[in-house]
């Protein structure tokens, strides 16, 4: 398995010092693999993506001297063989030897010394450095100190829980077609081909799998009896009011999930229009849609747009909405347990300019809002900054927008709609906001008036 482990460091190369999607990065070397190899490759990736901050404050004891950017191959190598020994529990001679072979397959013959010793040197000292890295703050957390710092300033009473939620394997979590069969039958299904399942109460139609399983052998995934999505990704098309005869947008659309939620959930809507600016992704939920429907000419009601949602000059064809679900680009940070690279990709000014492209988003896509109509603002962040915030900014500058409260008991209640912490009713973290178009000429004056 040495040119999986040679794989497996390209990868994690690709992300720490390229700054690619872990994801990304994956998909592209699966296509050499075969179904075995995959699995340890994606095992070995998302591990040390996970606890690349301990790996790396192990390794950087282990080192007499930095390894140089050059060489930065190497680096990503040896953090593959720790992971190996620390988390995986890989037979230490297995370990070991095949990722020192990987030396002279990444065509760096002179590190096979260096790997070797720095791989043994761990396994002699294996206590003394782990009771070291259990003493420092982003080694014991598995996050940088700005994201933990981060965290501790939004969340003083629950920062640690949060932290240990972000580092947990998440679910396998679906969303049942409710009009092709309901949840009970989709469960009743599951268990009669062996496999444990149980509803999401938060949720209509979510279940959870008490393990994971490839796509292709669930029930009816090729029919569009099912979808693999978080129970939290759920509740947005829930909190929509949906109705018949609706004008409905989804922006930010891909991949698709929460679209093809709206769709299932309505089928006779006026118009359900899906916006995603980066083509590659629209093919996602092109590619979601005919699953769900087998052809496109079945929905001519369904418009897929490739463009950028806050030019609506492009796209807009003056007929507004009755509602507009704005699934904001954000920082993630709800949801690292499922993209633990997103701890190593984002930087500390990421979030002011994500809020920056937020705000230009629930600014223009207002325009675009009917009177009366409802914006659901949602993102996948923990951070005030892209949620409450920035809509009590939002509202404060609009006199036609008003909070619509959100009346359930899931979640914790924001300064401005509710938000869900990650882990919470295990589920990964996202925020929601209603928000109502009035006549703003209607809108009594405020007390400060």
């Amino acid at each position: 398995m040495s040119n999986s482990r040679v794989i497996a460091a390209q990868i994690i190369h690709h992300v720490i010092y390229e700054g690619k999607s872990l994801t990304d990065s994956l998909n592209s070397a699966m296509k050499t693999l075969d179904q075995r190899d995959r699995a340890f490759v994606q095992a070995i990736c998302y591990g040390v993506c996970r606890y690349y901050s301990r790996l790396a404050f192990i390794l950087n004891l282990l080192l007499k001297k930095p390894i140089s950017n050059k060489e930065s191959i190497v680096y990503a190598l040896l953090l593959v063989g720790l992971y190996q020994l620390t988390e995986m529990h890989t037979p230490q001679h297995a370990a070991v030897a095949e990722t020192v072979e990987a030396t002279l397959k990444l065509k760096k013959p002179w590190a096979r010394g260096l790997v070797n010793a720095i791989l043994r040197e761990y396994l002699r000292r294996e206590q003394e450095l782990n009771a070291q890295a259990a003493t420092n703050l982003e080694a014991n957390f598995l996050h940088p100190q700005w994201w933990i710092a981060a965290i501790q300033q939004s969340w003083p009473q629950h920062w640690q829980t949060i932290l240990q939620e972000n580092n947990a394997q998440p679910p396998f979590t679906l969303r049942v077609n409710l009009a092709h069969k309901s949840r009970e039958k989709y469960i009743n299904l599951l268990e009669n081909n062996g496999y444990v399942a149980y509803p999401i109460p938060e949720t209509t139609s979510g279940i959870v799998l008490e393990s994971a399983l490839p796509v292709e052998k669930l029930p009816g995934f090729d029919q569009g009896d099912v979808s693999v999505q978080d129970g939290g990704a759920q509740l947005a098309a829930e909190l929509l009011d949906l109705k018949p005869g609706l004008r409905v947008l989804d922006a930010c659309a891909a991949p698709g999930g929460k679209f093809m939620h709206i769709l299932e959930m309505e089928s006779e809507l006026s118009t359900c229009v899906a916006i995603e600016k980066d083509f590659k992704r629209m093919l996602l939920v092109r590619e979601n849609l005919l699953r769900l429907f087998s052809t496109e000419s079945n929905n001519s009601n369904i418009s897929l747009l490739c463009h950028d949602a806050t030019d609506i000059a492009s796209w807009w064809d003056k007929q507004p909405f009755d509602r507009i679900l704005l699934d904001a680009p954000c920082s993630a940070s709800g949801v690292i347990r499922r993209h633990p690279d997103i701890k190593l990709l984002r930087k500390p000014n990421d979030i002011r300019t994500l809020a920056a492209i937020q705000r230009q988003l629930l600014n223009k896509l207002w325009l675009t809002l009917k009177p009366s109509g409802l914006l659901l603002y949602v993102t996948c962040s923990i951070f005030p900054e892209e949620n409450a915030q920035l809509v009590q900014e939002f509202l404060s500058a609009h006199l036609d927008a008003q909070e619509e409260k959100l009346t359930v008991s899931w979640g914790l209640p924001a300064t401005i709609g509710r938000q869900i912490i990650p882990g919470m009713h295990g589920m990964d973290g996202f925020y929601f906001a209603k928000i109502k178009k009035i006549d703003a000429a209607k809108t009594p004056p405020s007390a400060s008036a």
